[in-house]
């Protein structure tokens, strides 16, 4: 599962299928939002994610030898922001519709360039620079347009939530570019779903709602199309780069704009058609960056 191979078509398939899967997993989602509340949401899609995953390692005949691990502190702070995030884009999703909610997840590599130079010393470069000056471009075309029809509706606070969301995602990625040099892609994913699930259950106290069957089934929904999900992005960033699979974040996005028209009736934005270049910009200039410092490390070791 660690292995990197050089298939970039079969990557590009995998991210869009990736793309689908949590697209599925947030209607799910947003479906129950209303009712259900977020610790129990994040309990269920995590307990019943762990089956795609399991099943998949098991496959490969990694499980459970590729869930030993040497860095059980650094799983520990990678799960609990992952955890974390995922209350929070959660918690957006009842507000946003599905596609705003997912292009505020795409900041995450932005707030990934940011965290780099903040916190590991990394060089500030115009990718860098451009990257952020794109992505804050972005949520100001978003943002600003919706601020006085947000006062009744929640829009705003759906903003803030994804936003920190995507910074939560950012130093979870970040902590895993540190702890992959020894720990198997299964252990992280393995041991973040763990976690996850552990902190939506530690929500009860403070009461979860009478589940109908439609509600169940749902929520059991989301977790299948969760860890399906996960299984085809780890797999696609094995088969290609960063870099390559950037452009095709436009086509992840595609369904949710589907599924906010079909099946919550909700039309595209003019704000989000006009942030959604800005802030994919953005992202691949990120990406970008991030496969020249690779380059250079390549460099490195073969000189």
């Amino acid at each position: 599962m660690d292995n990197l191979q050089d298939k970039p078509i079969k990557g590009i398939l995998l991210r869009v299928a990736s793309g689908a899967l949590f697209t599925g997993m947030l209607v799910c989602i947003k479906a129950v939002s209303e009712e259900v509340p977020v610790g129990q949401s994040i309990f269920f899609r995590s307990l019943f994610a762990l089956f795609p995953i399991v099943i998949f390692l098991m496959i490969r005949r990694e499980f459970p030898k590729a869930l030993a691990t040497r860095r059980p502190l650094g799983h520990l702070l990678r799960s609990g922001l992952g955890a974390a995030a995922m209350f929070f884009s959660f918690s957006a999703v009842a507000f946003l519709p599905v596609a705003e909610a997912t292009l505020l997840v795409q900041l995450a590599p932005v707030f990934m360039a940011i965290g780099g130079v903040l916190l590991l010393g990394e060089r500030f470069s115009f990718y860098r620079a451009g990257a952020i000056v794109l992505a804050l471009a972005g949520m100001a075309v978003l943002v600003i347009p919706g601020l006085n029809a947000s006062e009744g509706d929640g829009r705003l606070l759906g903003y803030v939530l994804g936003t920190l969301g995507a910074i939560l995602t950012a130093g979870a990625l970040l902590t895993v570019r540190r702890i992959s040099r020894t720990e198997t892609a299964g252990s992280i994913a393995f041991y973040f779903i763990v976690v996850a699930a552990l902190a939506g259950l530690a929500t009860l106290p403070l009461g979860w709602a009478s589940l109908s069957h439609t509600q169940f089934a749902l929520l059991v929904l989301s977790g299948l199309f969760g860890g399906a999900g996960h299984i085809a992005m780890t797999l696609a960033f094995r088969y290609a780069e960063v870099s390559r699979l950037a452009p095709f974040e436009y086509v992840a996005l595609v369904w949710p704009v589907i599924a906010d028209w079909v099946l919550f009736g909700i039309p595209v934005s003019s704000g989000f058609l006009l942030a959604l270049p800005l802030m994919l910009s953005g992202v691949a200039l990120a990406a970008m960056e991030g496969r020249r410092r690779r380059l250079r490390a390549r460099v490195k070791s073969e000189g």
